[in-house]
């Protein structure tokens, strides 16, 4: 990995790693946020990290969740007080934009 590779992973992480509790960004949110040219990018990051950061605040643009993570992912956000529209989260209650979260 290139140190520009790195310092974009370092973005990526720290990026998710700031999102609120009960709030969720998309892949496209975290991608745009941390200077990523594509949310496939984010997706591989948190791919390759072991979990250190809170990955299930990360959903598809249409607020779908990973097939292959759903049951896991759709538990930590409930009980995190994410509210879902059938199979997707409630974007417009949850999604985070990335600003300061009031103290």
């Amino acid at each position: 990995m290139t140190n520009r590779s790195e310092e974009l992973a370092g973005r990526i992480l720290a990026c998710v790693e700031s999102i609120p509790t009960g709030r969720v960004m998309t892949y496209g949110d975290v991608a745009e946020y941390a200077g990523a040219s594509t949310p496939r990018i984010v997706g591989r990051v948190l791919a390759l990290d072991d979990g250190s950061v809170p990955w299930h605040r990360v959903l598809r643009a249409d607020g779908s969740l990973a097939e292959h993570l759903y049951t896991e992912q759709r538990q930590r956000l409930l009980s995190e007080g994410v509210r879902f529209n059938g199979n997707r989260v409630d974007l417009a209650a949850h999604r985070w934009d990335g600003a300061v979260p009031p103290q």
